[in-house]
């Protein structure tokens, strides 16, 4: 009965998010808020706490994605907001613990599913990195839930060496292609295992260096980490996360990457594009190519990959900072909220088949940037 009572909740929490995209999509207004940049963000993080946990967004996304929260959950923190990250946590694991699974998405019901319908390879990296980041503390029912979720996981995508097995598909950031063993799955396998050493999770047979070593000489091309296997163009999600978490920290390479990123005017008019547009033809997920959804994750400027960007080049103690902070800053205040991606030249994004959404809970990020 479980399993059927699983599905059944999983199925309806698809079918309310599909419902809840098409609403926002072609009938529901953007909500703009007045004042500056920081007071933009700051308004949207506070409506973003219903009580219970965080929304992603104000639009379609009104339900908790664990990768998005994951993002922001030290941020959060430092924005003086433990408390509200620590519920949402104890929410998120009791509705996993009740659903069987680790999963990348949960409504407001408690329905447990993934989205856009694979398993994601980072939900369970994501969700140790907020238990660590925001010191929660664990107790026995949720530890042992975990280290099942943990043999589980490296059964499904690890080779016995640790690498990821070759030909398995799964939900990423990136999720509108299908890649072969991305730089970024690579470096949520890497923050996996440095967080499991952290909580004491005993379940992840693998160090972290195994990845970092994975990263440095298979995916590094002396400028930045390639987007997959069989990938060579830039893709920020790949290019960034190894270093954002610290999986790869080495400020040379971390320099290179930067320096590529101001050549290229990956950073122009605003930080920053998803990347470049690629030499051979990316394997789409359906209804998410080139038709429907143009230029969705190739040169359209992506707000969360901007964070990423302006964190490492605060953490570098780079020249070009404050100018990429202003200009971001425009973005945000030139729409009167943080949209989730905008077209090249800044303007929102539309597409047939999706419309970029407003108020991302991303905002938490840009807030714990220093103004200059």
């Amino acid at each position: 009965m479980k399993p059927l009572i699983r599905a059944f909740g999983a199925t309806f929490g698809i079918l309310r998010a599909e419902y809840r995209q098409l609403f926002n999509r072609y009938i529901a207004p953007i909500e703009r808020f007045p004042g500056d940049a920081r007071e933009i963000c700051q308004q949207i993080i506070d409506r973003l706490w219903y009580g219970d946990f965080y929304r992603t967004s104000l639009g379609h996304y009104n339900f908790f994605w664990m990768r998005d929260f994951g993002t922001v959950a030290e941020s959060l923190v430092i924005l003086n907001h433990a408390t509200h990250v620590h519920h949402t946590l104890r929410w998120a694991m009791r509705h996993y613990r009740h659903g069987g699974r680790v999963k990348l998405c949960i409504d407001k019901n408690g329905n447990v599913f993934n989205a856009p319908g694979k398993p994601s390879i980072d939900a369970l990296p994501w969700l140790l990195h907020s238990l660590v980041v925001s010191r929660y503390e664990l107790n026995s029912e949720e530890r042992e839930f975990l280290g099942g979720e943990l043999s589980r996981y490296v059964d499904r995508y690890l080779t016995p060496e640790g690498d990821i097995k070759k030909g398995v598909r799964y939900a990423e950031m990136r999720d509108a292609v299908y890649y072969e063993r991305s730089a970024y799955a690579v470096a949520l396998v890497g923050r996996l295992a440095q967080c499991a050493d952290v909580l004491q999770l005993d379940n992840f047979p693998f160090a972290p260096s195994v990845y970092r070593d994975i990263l440095i000489n298979e995916y590094w091309n002396g400028m930045f980490f390639k987007a997959d296997r069989v990938t060579t163009h830039f893709s920020s999600d790949s290019a960034l996360i190894p270093f954002f978490l610290k999986v790869v920290e080495d400020a040379d390479m971390v320099n290179a990457t930067l320096d590529y990123i101001d050549k290229t005017e990956l950073n122009l008019p605003y930080p920053m594009k998803y990347g470049e547009i690629p030499s051979r033809r990316l394997r789409y997920r359906f209804g998410m190519g080139p038709i429907s959804m143009p230029n969705y994750t190739e040169t359209s400027i992506w707000t969360w990959h901007a964070t990423y960007y302006l964190h490492l080049l605060k953490r570098y103690d780079r020249p070009e900072y404050k100018k990429q902070y202003d200009q971001f800053s425009a973005l945000i205040e030139r729409h009167q909220t943080y949209p989730e991606l905008t077209n090249p030249d800044g303007s929102w994004y539309y597409a047939p088949f999706y419309r970029a959404d407003p108020g991302m809970v991303w905002a938490a990020l840009y807030l714990e940037l220093p103004t200059k």
